[in-house]
């Protein structure tokens, strides 16, 4: 089956099974820790289920990574699915209609596809390495804003040394943080925003890979802090930092961060 009609029939059974549990007391139940370390709550549970579930009656790829489940032999031929079944899950339990479902798939360390589904807007970002990048099946494109003093970034950083980022803060013109970070990468793909920085150290594979094709894919640059390649493991415990820009501001912002 096609990667992205795939995602689209999961994402359509993802949105059912959540529905009721966004904006509820019920949805922010915590179940366990994850795999990665951080709590489980039940709406993250009923996501995931779903895509489990699917990949148990038809096995799309050999393995699934997932923020909750770690990693799961899938049984298929080849590749792997890198999954977040709800990316934003503060936003979506507390009835802030910012968060999503975030599916990649890759095969032998690379990534080539990604898909991206608002739960709220049910906008859909998709991208396959070296066809470009589309919303709703339209092709997008990073922005063309030259100047930090123009630009609009989206900037995280907790439990670390403030100084660096407040230089930056300093420099651009809109500041933003919105709770999802695989959105925040598709709206740097879509001209939306300027760039994303995370500086927390704490940003998996499964919150950034389907965002880091599309952020390619609609000409963008995607690196680690020091702006060499980024580079994620396949293991949901381990945390990286990661600067996406329109590729323009990118050595600006690296500058300010070092």
């Amino acid at each position: 089956m096609d990667f992205i009609r795939w995602c689209e029939n999961l994402a359509g059974i993802v949105e059912d099974a959540t529905r009721d549990l966004a904006g509820s007391p019920e949805g922010g139940k915590y179940i366990r820790m994850g795999a990665d370390g951080t709590p489980t709550e039940l709406i993250d549970q009923a996501a995931e289920e779903c895509v489990i579930a699917a990949l148990k009656d038809d096995p799309f790829c050999r393995r699934l990574i997932s923020e909750e489940a770690g990693c799961v032999d899938v049984g298929g031929e080849k590749g792997t699915v890198y999954l977040d079944p709800i990316d934003g899950t503060y936003n979506a339990v507390h009835g802030i209609p910012f968060y999503t479902i975030s599916i990649a798939y890759g095969e032998d360390g690379v990534l080539t596809k990604g898909y991206i589904r608002d739960l709220c807007t049910h906008e859909t970002f998709t991208a396959e390495k070296g066809k470009g990048a589309f919303l709703d099946g339209k092709p997008i494109h990073v922005s063309k804003t030259a100047l930090l003093e123009d630009s609009a970034l989206s900037v995280y950083g907790r439990k670390f040394d403030p100084a660096s980022v407040l230089r930056l803060g300093q420099k651009v013109r809109r500041w933003r943080l919105l709770g999802a970070s695989s959105l925040e990468l598709a709206y740097v793909a879509a001209g939306r925003l300027d760039g994303f920085v995370d500086v927390r150290n704490t940003l998996r594979i499964t919150d950034a890979a389907a965002g880091i094709v599309l952020c390619e894919e609609a000409g963008g640059t995607v690196t680690g802090l020091e702006g060499s390649p980024a580079a994620f493991p396949d293991e949901v415990s381990i945390g990286r930092c990661l600067v996406a820009t329109n590729g323009v501001l990118h050595n600006k912002i690296i500058e300010y961060l070092r």
